[in-house]
Parts: structure tokens; sequence; C-alpha cells
């Protein structure tokens, strides 16, 4: 399978790619996928780690944004309120959300056996789209060893995209999708920082995808209403405020909105954002502290890192995921197939 990049897709950016185009091009970011398969199970799990150190004592900032929420996640209520994370971010499907957040709490304990009893308990995060067009979400296939084994398999470098890990059994605008990442890199003060997306894309009604070529590929199944959901994931090193955070990830609306999602009534669109820059020590060792943060008269830079990043994300996603039958019968047809047959002269 090709990326959207390799199919020519993507127009020249402003901003340069980063090595991997991939979250992981941020320093200390980790992505493990677990794919479950058999008897009409079509799931699995993906974690993103922010850094390789205990995220409960050294928590990243953080912001969300809901776009749209018809969703079901575990913990961004706190995101929302504290401004940090202190777990790894796990997606699966809906039906997967206890067994991940017992795996997170779990781990958490036995590396900080102070939780909930000497200091505060920890909020797992777990993030899902419903992928039950595909995979038997009634089995409720993902369980918490599933979880801890993703989280194990957690590495840097190049990401595997496409119908894998929580991607296996999801699909947008009539098409196979599943997990994709893509980033880019800004220039700022004679530094460069990153910025790295990865989706779990289950989103856009069949027939609105909008290529940045102008064109609309056709998956050839009726039209329908958008449901689904889109889970994005940002990463930087850029030191931003929790303020600042939460408006980078509110463009990784704008991404979407490029490929032609309207965020309807139906479908759960949320993005969160950390940076690894200047995180919080679940401990501080004075009662006031100093924060290093961008000034704002630069922030634009990370718009359109969010914004591009996204956009390409999501066609990666797309792009490397084959066709697929649903438990209906019908096919999920694959993007790469539409590709290949209208190729531009």
């Amino acid at each position: 399978m090709k990326t959207a990049r390799e199919w020519g897709l993507m127009p020249e950016s402003r901003l340069a790619v980063g090595p991997d185009n991939a979250i992981t091009d941020v320093p200390g970011v980790a992505v493990g996928h677990r794919s479950l398969r058999g008897d009409g199970i079509f799931t699995g799990v993906t974690a993103v780690i922010p850094h390789p150190g205990d995220l409960f004592r050294i928590k990243p900032r953080a912001a969300v944004e809901v776009i749209n929420g018809f969703g079901k996640s575990a913990g961004l209520m706190q995101v929302a309120e504290l401004g940090t994370i202190e777990t790894p971010i796990l997606l699966t499907n809906t039906f997967g959300v206890a067994a991940c957040t017992d795996a997170l709490i779990r781990r958490a304990i036995a590396a900080n056996p102070a939780i909930g009893r000497k200091t505060s308990t920890v909020n797992p995060l777990v993030c899902e789209c419903n992928d039950g067009s595909i995979n038997d979400i009634q089995a409720l296939s993902v369980t918490p060893d599933d979880a801890m084994a993703v989280l194990d398999a957690a590495r840097s470098g190049p990401v595997e995209q496409g119908a894998v890990g929580a991607g296996s059994g999801m699909t947008a605008f009539g098409f196979k999708a599943g997990i994709g990442t893509a980033s880019r890199v800004m220039r700022i003060a004679k530094r460069d920082f990153t910025l790295g997306t990865l989706v779990l894309a289950n989103f856009g009604a069949a027939g609105d995808l909008l290529l940045p070529d102008g064109r609309r590929p056709d998956p050839r199944v009726p039209a329908s209403p958008e449901r689904g959901s889109v889970i994005v994931i940002m990463a930087t090193d850029l030191p931003l405020g929790d303020r600042q955070l939460q408006r980078v990830a509110r463009r990784g609306g704008a991404g979407l909105a490029r490929l032609g999602a309207l965020w309807g009534h139906g479908s759960g669109d949320v993005v969160l954002c950390f940076t690894t820059a200047d995180p919080v020590a679940h401990d501080p060792v004075a009662p006031i502290t100093s924060q290093q943060r961008l000034s704002d008269d630069h922030i634009d830079l990370a718009f359109r890192a969010a914004a591009e990043s996204t956009q390409e994300a999501v066609l990666n996603a797309l792009c490397m995921a084959p066709a697929t039958p649903a438990r209906s019968g019908r096919l999920y047809p694959a993007l790469a197939d539409w590709l290949k047959e209208n190729q531009n002269p």
C-alpha cells in the first residue's frame, strides 16, 4: 500500500515533513498496535505514549477540543479541567473502553503504589470509535491483557498505518480506513520544532470525500448520514500553555473540513493535543513555578501544522487500508483501488 504522498495527493506544503512523517517524529513519543482477528472479530488497540518516563509523576501539558461530542471516551473531562495527562493514550472500539481503562489503572498503580491511597487517583485516557459495521463489537473481544500488550509493544520510529490496531475495523467516507499519521516541522527562533498527528479515522458520509486535487472519489455505495467518529491525537515539542494547546487542537477541525467532513450529528469528533515540553511534576518542589510558552505572535505555524498534518493523516489512513467486507456482506472498498482506476494522466 502507498501513502497519500506516494500517490501524489499532497500538494507542496509551506512546512517541511518530519523524517518518518509520523507522530513519532516528536522526540520521545512512541506508538504501538495490537490487532485482533478471528470469527467475526476485526478490531484492536493502539497506544500513543508521550514520553518514556513515568507519566503519572511527570505529566505532559495537554488540552482537548470536542468538535462534536457523540462519543464514549474516558478521561477527557479531567484533561479539559487540569490541562495535563497522566497515562498513555489508548485507542480502541467503543465497547473496549472499559478493558483499556482497567489496564491503564493497573499499570499506573504497579508503577506508583501510592495511587488512590497516599496520593491522588489516576486519570486513564481512552478514546474510541465504533467499528461495529465490520467487527462484531458485541463480542467484547478487547481485554486488559491486549491493552497491556500494546503498551509493551509501543516504539518510536515509523508507524504502521491503515487497518491495524484500533483502526482494524474503521471506515471513512464509504471507504475502508483506520490509523493514519503525519508530521510537520516548524522553524521558530532559529530552532526546529515538530508537530505530529495520529488519527483514528471512522467518519464522513459516502461521497463527501474531497481530495486535495479537487476530485471526489466514489465508493459506489448509497449516500448516508455522517456517522462514526474521528479521534485526532496531536503531539508537539513546542512549549505551549494549555490554552494554546486547545487552540492548536481546534485547528484539527480545519484539516477534517478540508476533506469534506461536516461533523454530522452522529459523529464523535475529538482532538487531543499534548506537548512534551515543560511537563508538570506530580509533586512540585515549590508552591509557585514558572512555565515556558510560545509567544502567540508565532502560533500560526502550529495552526498550519495541525491542519495540514490532520488532513494528510486521514488520507494516509484511507490510502493504506485494503478493501474489507462488512458484517452485512457489503464491501468497504479501498481508496487505493479507486486511485488506480482514476489516475491523473
